[in-house]
């Protein structure tokens, strides 16, 4: 049984538990947490998850875990795991289900003392003209070409169509486009799943949330991306819809014969995974990226609707309510990079599922404006609770895969959550401390109370005081739109 004793202090926040503590274990498995965020942490099985994708094919250096780890499927969420290539290996549980699930941050000139007359207007409009919930349907009709579009060329097929800025993609991860996608990869099921679905929300942890930037902890940093304090901000976190899901589970299934033809032996068998450059390996590879593009796309096209309703309540009423992207970054994704380690550069294979790109100053990939500062790294609290805007930094880049945490991290299941949250009275509460929420279902309101997560300040804390991000704002919510 793995227990606290178990985990050797190797820094400040930083605990490690020793490849002898299994005999399978290839590489240490490392974990960032302070003393309650490990207890958390160890009353799951997302621990013994971190161990076990330490004992992958081709892992190097060693098996990662954030503060806002929690059990997931095969690998822990908040995990990132690296494997050497090309003898590594490629694990769609190493991404997960909502492939490149992700959050964008828009700003305004708009101060939080001008929109609060006009938010129950704003929210509403929201609401009406950014489709959400599970069976949810997009503006758009996509031919089958039109819908390769997307798989392939991600935020950039909207460039064109009026849905898109040449500023927005030039302030999204990878430009809004992944390279290698190849939707022959992709199943039909796949893409019936996903063609209506194109600027939809979905249902669960995602949602669109009004926000003020309530403190600046940077401010050179916070002015280069437009963030000043009292103004008003808005998020979108979304991914790949069913598109995403129906990949990975198309791959997941596969992978349980492919391990068996490769002879790889598995601790779990939902760490399914596939030698990086097999023929398997490379079709997931390329269907991943039809995922990603599309949860870019997504997230492009919700973007165009919540300018489109700012512009519809506000426009002469508020002046500069023009909604600038600050960034987009992805959370669950496997990328191809390199990264120094033991003094030369070594090509890997990222796995970061619940864990976002952090990358530091100087880094190649960013836009040529943010070099100098490093990618923003945007941290959604849970619905009712604060969220972050960090920096990316040459710490992260030594320790982590240049990776830091995505999020607050469950510490209740939605079942859980549901039996002691009534939805109806959560929005109440949240009412009474000015903020409005909308949402088309109160049993999905109760999932995401902010109890069944961890706090999320105290995550941040962790990956500032360690040095593997860098706070520059904490944002707060006015207004919280939900599936």
């Amino acid at each position: 049984m793995l227990s606290k004793h178990n985990l050797v202090p190797v820094a400040e926040y930083v605990w490690e538990i020793p490849p002898t503590f299994r005999d399978d274990m290839r590489v240490p498995a490392r974990l960032y947490a302070d003393e309650d965020l490990l207890d958390a942490a160890l009353a799951d099985n997302s621990v013994v998850q971190l161990v076990n994708t330490a004992t992958l094919p081709g892992v190097i250096k060693y098996a990662i875990a954030m503060p806002d780890i929690h059990q997931g499927y095969g690998f822990p969420i908040g995990g990132v795991l690296a494997t050497r290539l090309p003898q590594g290996v490629i694990s769609p549980g190493g991404v997960g289900y909502d492939i490149n699930c992700g959050v964008r941050l828009m700003v305004s000139l708009t101060t939080v003392e001008e929109i609060k007359p006009l938010l129950d207007e704003v929210a509403f409009a929201l609401y009406a003209n950014c489709p959400s919930g599970v069976g949810s349907r997009g503006p758009l009709r996509l031919s089958n070409p039109e819908l390769d579009g997307v798989l392939h060329e991600g935020a950039r097929w909207l460039l064109g169509k009026g849905y898109a800025r040449r500023e927005d993609l030039d302030r999204t991860e990878e430009f809004g486009r992944i390279p290698g996608a190849d939707a022959t990869h992709v199943s039909d099921r796949a893409c019936e799943r996903g063609r209506a679905q194109l600027g939809t929300l979905g249902a669960g942890n995602h949602f669109i949330e009004v926000d003020r930037v309530a403190e600046v902890f940077d401010q050179p940093v916070a002015a280069r991306l437009g963030i000043y304090s009292e103004n008003v901000a808005v998020q979108i976190h979304c991914g790949s819809r069913g598109l995403g899901h129906q990949i990975c589970e198309d791959y997941v299934s596969r992978f349980q014969k492919t391990v068996r033809d490769y002879g790889i032996t598995l601790p779990d068998r939902e760490l399914v995974c596939a030698p990086f450059e097999s023929k398997e390996g490379q079709e997931y590879l390329h269907a991943m990226a039809c995922a990603a593009n599309f949860a870019f796309a997504n997230r492009q096209l919700l973007a165009h609707l919540i300018r489109r309703s700012f512009k519809q309540v506000l426009a002469g009423r508020i002046k500069d309510f023009d909604l600038h992207q600050v960034y987009d970054i992805a959370h669950n994704m496997a990328e191809i990079e390199e990264h120094e380690i033991d003094g030369h550069r070594v090509r890997v294979c990222v796995h970061r599922k619940g864990s976002t790109r952090a990358f530091g100053p100087g880094s190649a990939g960013l836009p040529d404006d943010l070099r100098d500062i490093g990618q923003p790294v945007l941290i959604p609290g849970s619905m009712g609770t604060a969220s972050y805007v960090l920096t990316g930094t040459t710490e992260a880049m030594q320790q982590t895969f240049g990776s830091t945490c995505h999020g607050a991290g469950r510490v209740m299941s939605r079942a859980k959550a549901k039996k002691m949250v009534r939805g109806a009275d959560l929005r109440q509460q949240l009412k009474s401390r000015g903020i409005l929420v909308c949402a088309g279902s109160m049993s999905g309101l109760a999932e995401e109370a902010p109890a069944a997560y961890k706090d999320v300040s105290r995550v941040v804390e962790v990956v500032h005081k360690v040095g593997i991000g860098k706070k520059i704002a904490r944002l707060e919510p006015l207004a919280v739109i939900k599936g």
